[in-house]
């Protein structure tokens, strides 16, 4: 039977904004296939194998008026319903579609203000929230009379780089040079000079740390969970392993924690759409340290489910059209390992996966790097080997299956040999 094209132009349409190597478009377009949603996905790739990429609008996602222009063509020959980004890098981008296309949506400057850690952490204080001490220093002028009243130890972060890259603990000026000195690469490609010039410098904060993901309408929160993060982050690098959910704080500090986030969405100027928070406990106060106008980063949104097993990426469609969100928990324990780097090198093989998955409440391992990929480690490196899964009844028992499962992994690498130009001499 002919397809209705009534029916064709009744079927919600959203677009998805992304990099051509995010982890979340396949998630998004599957729970747009559930839902009958149609997703369009814009992105950099016009020969792309991924076919949600090859079918969809090919624009070059460091040009926002061309993004535009490209959209609002395709939006006259089909409307758009609504407008969502997947990463970072695209998050000020879709302001700029949605609000070209009269959608709803954060302003530039919130997505912006989320994005950057300088203008966070003004905001942040601006509002009369907790925040650490902090300061931009210039790479340009001369290191040491900048940060003559520094105190220590001290946290030196990019303004706007993801997944904890180029973050690194120094705890003394001369660490704080050769910190400098070694982030400052890191940054040599970005389109924004500024974010190319400065870093942020901010006081360490001793204490645990969470992380919650939310939903924003009209500037209120719901909260989706709560994660313990239980490995320590102390420094020097701060990767990221451990998510557990439900967390095991206090209901107390739980809802204070939810205040913070919200507070801060507040001061950061955010309204609409998913969040994800990274906060910092000490004595009982949240610190945020940064939210994020977009979903959980990494293959991690998985963890998730809600209801009759419906998805994040779910939850996130149905609000973005204007459908009623039922966010019903599923009951018991899950937890994610983002499997660490374990060092520079080739990677040759990973063994013992079989192994891993057999441990009780495993309920995944996934290797994302291939065979004969070079991995780097942070502070230079920002991504992972992959992720593994658990679910259980508890969170010490889905936390437990996964250090038990990680230490049947053994990862093993070749060393990098690169080649130095030289000068040829003769015999």
């Amino acid at each position: 039977m002919a397809d209705d094209p009534g029916r064709a132009r009744r079927r919600r349409r959203i677009l998805l904004i992304a990099p051509n190597t995010s982890y979340r478009i396949s998630a998004y377009y599957q729970a747009a296939k559930r839902l009958g949603i149609d997703l369009v996905v814009a992105s950099r790739g016009e020969y792309s194998l991924v076919p949600e990429i090859a079918a969809g609008i090919n624009v070059d996602l460091e040009s926002p008026s061309r993004v535009v222009d490209s959209v609002l063509d395709e939006n006259e020959r089909r409307p758009f319903h609504a407008v969502i980004a997947t990463d970072d890098a695209t998050v000020e981008l879709a302001s700029h579609v949605a609000g070209a296309l009269g959608l709803p949506h954060n302003s530039v400057a919130a997505t912006r203000t989320a994005r950057r850690k300088d203008l966070a952490r003004r905001s942040l204080a601006a509002a009369g929230l907790p925040v650490p001490a902090f300061r931009r220093i210039d790479l340009s002028m001369a290191l040491k009379a900048q940060v003559l009243d520094l105190s220590y130890p001290c946290v030196v972060k990019p303004l706007a780089l993801s997944a904890s890259r180029g973050v690194i603990r120094v705890d003394n000026f001369d660490e704080l040079k050769a910190a400098c000195r070694r982030i400052a690469p890191l940054l040599s490609d970005l389109p924004d000079e500024e974010e190319r010039r400065f870093l942020l410098v901010e006081a360490f904060l001793p204490g645990t740390e969470v992380a919650l993901e939310g939903m924003l309408a009209a500037g209120q929160l719901r909260v989706l969970a709560i994660f313990d993060k239980p490995d320590p982050l102390e420094g020097p690098y701060f990767e990221e392993t451990y998510y557990v959910t439900p967390s095991r704080l206090d209901e107390s500090l739980k809802k204070t924690v939810a205040n913070a986030v919200e507070a801060a969405c507040r001061a950061y100027g955010l309204r609409q759409g998913p969040v994800h928070a990274e906060l910092r406990i000490v004595a009982s106060t949240p610190y945020v340290l940064e939210i994020a106008a977009r979903t959980i980063g990494g293959d991690c949104a998985r963890l998730l489910t809600f209801g009759a097993n419906a998805s994040l990426e779910e939850i996130v469609l149905r609000q973005a059209v204007g459908e009623p969100v039922q966010i019903e928990p599923q009951p018991g324990a899950a937890a994610v390992l983002m499997i660490p780097v374990p060092g520079a090198g080739v990677l040759r093989r990973v063994e013992g996966v079989i192994d891993a998955q057999r441990v009780p409440g495993i309920e995944d391992v996934v290797i994302a790097v291939r065979e004969g990929y070079e991995i780097t480690p942070l502070p230079e490196g920002g991504s992972y080997l992959g992720f593994m899964f658990a679910r259980g009844r508890t969170p010490d028992e889905v936390e437990a299956a996964l250090r038990q499962a990680h230490a049947k992994l053994k990862f093993v690498l070749a060393p990098i040999w690169r080649l130095q130009p030289g000068v040829v001499r003769s015999a």
